[in-house]
């Protein structure tokens, strides 16, 4: 990975963290690591674990940043979040939501939540 994607990447969650805090929202942990890969955001909000998955990009010439939310990478999420959950939280409520940020150069990040997006299994 380049260093612009990864200055774009923690530009996005650094974006996604101030607008989960600044709607309640507790952070858990960042970038927690699991066998399957890597989940951006764990937090909790009235009692119910949020696995966040965030997506930033500067263009959409390759999709906008929900779009590139595959099948395959809703699969990967499923996984993690139940690793982390039979970890850490066996009894916890829990739901997968996606946070897209564009970064546009010369704006400031726009942030969008989709609450719930991934769901099954």
């Amino acid at each position: 990975m380049t260093a612009t994607r990864l200055e774009t990447g923690r530009l996005g969650e650094r974006a996604a963290v101030a607008y989960l805090r600044a709607r309640g929202y507790r952070i858990v942990a960042t970038n927690w690591r699991t066998r399957f890969g890597e989940i951006d955001v764990v937090a909790e909000q009235a009692g119910t674990l949020v696995f966040v998955e965030v997506r930033t990009r500067r263009t959409t010439g390759f999709g906008t940043a929900a779009e590139s939310v595959d099948g395959r990478k809703q699969r990967q999420l499923v996984l993690m979040a139940t690793q982390y959950l039979q970890r850490n939280a066996p009894t916890a409520s829990a739901r997968i939501d996606v946070i897209t940020v564009s970064a546009a150069p010369h704006a400031p990040p726009e942030v969008e939540h989709l609450i719930g997006a991934v769901t099954g299994g």
